[in-house]
């Protein structure tokens, strides 16, 4: 799997100079069916990759943010070019590169770039997961514990519940919603933060496929809000994104939250 790392690494340096090169001026953007925002650049990165992987991996497929060749193939690149692109368009400086290889459904490779911190996290399955060449590891935090910290996405159309979870537990732990759920699983990773939640669903895949690799690898936990494991070369059903310890006691208070699932 080293040379496939290598060839995500060779993107990701690309999607790096891109961003940076481009977080001051003056964007193209538009929105999405689901009203979320993309602009020229994301398209320009994910574009990349289609032509990278269709010129030197022509049996593997790319699924993408913002451009695919999917078609059931068994070796698939999924990509989100920007994760957190709202940020980026409003030049604050919280969005990441995030790819992956998915080998018949499981994430074999991951890597995150954090442009602006100049670290790159990457992983490898059963072989751990480093930040910068630097071996990471998730905290042992147990929920309600000082320094909990739990990040959370929000979407209208979601069939989840997460800021409401969220809001329910402020006097058990620290909350945060900082605008990229790559660069806050690159958080739960590292041992900064101790859980995301995630309620990605449709495209889902393509948000938390490499985080979910480097986040196990880094010690950690990954599953739907139901506590199974979904392929990640499609759809999800929402992603707990824990340091393992308090994985279960979130899927307890989750199953015991009338208002969670719509």
């Amino acid at each position: 799997m080293k040379e496939y790392l290598d060839f995500a690494l060779e993107i990701a340096g690309y999607a790096k100079e891109e961003i940076l090169s481009s977080f001051h001026s003056s964007k193209k953007y538009g929105f999405k069916d689901d009203k979320t925002i993309v602009t020229d650049i994301d398209r320009k990165i994910n574009h990349f990759l289609v032509e990278k992987v269709s010129s030197k991996y022509p049996n593997c497929s790319v699924l993408g943010e913002e451009e695919s060749t999917f078609n059931g193939e068994k070796y698939v690149w999924v990509c989100d070019p920007i994760d957190g692109t709202g940020m980026f368009q409003a030049e604050v400086p919280v969005c990441v590169f995030s790819l992956a290889l998915v080998v018949d459904g499981v994430v074999e490779v991951g890597v995150v770039v954090d442009p602006f911190l100049n670290q790159t996290y990457s992983a490898i399955r059963g072989e751990g997961a480093f930040c910068n060449g630097e071996r990471i590891h998730v905290n042992s935090l147990e929920f309600g514990d000082l320094g909990y910290r739990l990040n959370y996405e929000m979407w209208s159309s979601s069939s989840f519940q997460t800021m409401g979870f969220a809001m329910k537990h402020l006097d058990d732990i620290k909350v945060s919603s900082i605008g990229s759920v790559a660069r806050s699983c690159m958080a739960v990773a590292s041992g900064k933060f101790s859980c995301d939640l995630f309620p990605g669903e449709e495209h889902g895949n393509c948000d938390i496929a490499a985080s979910s690799l480097i986040i196990e690898e880094a010690g950690g936990k990954v599953t739907n809000f139901y506590g199974e494991k979904d392929r990640m070369d499609q759809s999800i059903h929402g992603a707990i994104l824990s340091n393992g310890v308090s994985h279960q006691k979130i899927l307890e208070l989750i199953r015991q939250d009338k208002d969670f699932f719509r």
